[in-house]
């Protein structure tokens, strides 16, 4: 799945009708309605503030409002544009002001759904990827030259603790563990050691790969 670089607005301007598309990164229903009803306010003179967001890992939950246009030529179209470009923990808020030319369903559909296109285009786009986290121990002698090794190397550090020794979090791909340990391996000669103790969700450019 992915989510927005960060929340930003668009208008579109079609047959005299302005269309602002609004989108805002959102973690639960409850930041997505809030978001909605600020977008409503500010555009409380609009002909129509049609919305849609997704949330959930998986973008197991959807909703849609075509706050007074044909049903189903909004909402829906909004909707599936998130949907089709993969898009999680987005809210979108489509704002339009009449121009006085009817659009027709055809034409409405196109219009809020590129709208939110064009929006999505403006900010970017993140990869969400779940990563394990390993913690690897190292003694204090050998610490500072694995974290140098470390904050040098692909592998992220998320956390490091001072304890009887000192404890790397590390994020990791799971299709990369294998070659991780042979990398702590080489830069310790063998005397650290790693084991799995969890996930983490990152973001990252798609084009990085």
């Amino acid at each position: 799945m992915r989510t927005i670089s960060q929340g930003g607005e668009h208008e579109l301007l079609i047959k005299k009708s302005r269309f602002i598309c609004a989108l805002a990164r959102v973690a639960g229903e409850d930041e997505a309605r809030a978001f909605i009803a600020e977008r409503r306010r500010a555009h409380w003179g609009a002909a129509h503030n049609c919305t849609a967001y997704v949330l959930g890992d998986e973008g197991e939950v959807q909703r849609s409002s075509d706050d007074g246009e044909p049903s189903g030529t909004a909402g829906v179209p909004m909707l599936e544009v998130l949907r089709n470009r993969g898009v999680t923990g987005t809210a979108a808020v489509v704002t339009r002001y009449f121009g006085g030319i009817k659009l027709g369903a055809g034409g409405l559909v196109r219009a809020y759904g590129g709208a939110v296109a064009a929006a999505l285009d403006r900010v970017g786009l993140l990869e969400r990827r779940t990563l394990a986290v390993v913690t690897v121990r190292a003694d204090y002698l050998l610490a500072g030259r694995l974290e140098s090794e470390l904050r040098e190397s692909a592998y992220p550090v998320r956390e490091v603790r001072y304890e009887a020794d000192v404890a790397f979090d590390v994020a990791v791909a799971d299709s990369a563990l294998a070659g991780f340990g042979a990398w702590l391996a080489e830069v310790t000669g063998g005397k650290a050691h790693y084991e799995v103790s969890g996930s983490t969700v990152v973001e990252v450019d798609p084009a990085s790969g």
